[in-house]
């Protein structure tokens, strides 16, 4: 993110300003599924023991509006498409898009 043109953007820190409802049905809308945006990773993931769970748009919805580390970041929304996570394909796909 550090090579990002980040002027014209707005920064979420999803910590102390959680993500709203309409926030996650439109980044839901444009990855084409929430599951796009679920990480595995987090602690939490294990925790709760979803593994062994079949979750569905829905419920991954409210995991995330639950706790912030259910969701990959970063997420960069740009002129209609979203950029989510950290692998290099993503990063260099989201710096040329703000280029």
């Amino acid at each position: 993110m550090n090579q990002w043109n980040l002027n014209d953007c707005r920064l979420q820190d999803i910590k102390h300003e959680p993500i709203t409802e309409e926030q996650i049905d439109e980044m839901i809308a444009l990855a084409g599924s929430a599951e796009a945006l679920f990480s595995k990773r987090a602690r939490k993931y294990k925790e709760l023991g979803l593994k062994d769970k079949t979750l569905n748009d829905g419920d991954i919805r409210a995991l995330i509006l639950e706790e912030y580390t259910f969701l990959k970041r970063p997420v960069l929304i740009h002129e209609g498409t979203v950029y989510i996570g950290n692998s290099p394909k993503v990063v260099a796909a989201a710096a040329a898009a703000l280029a």
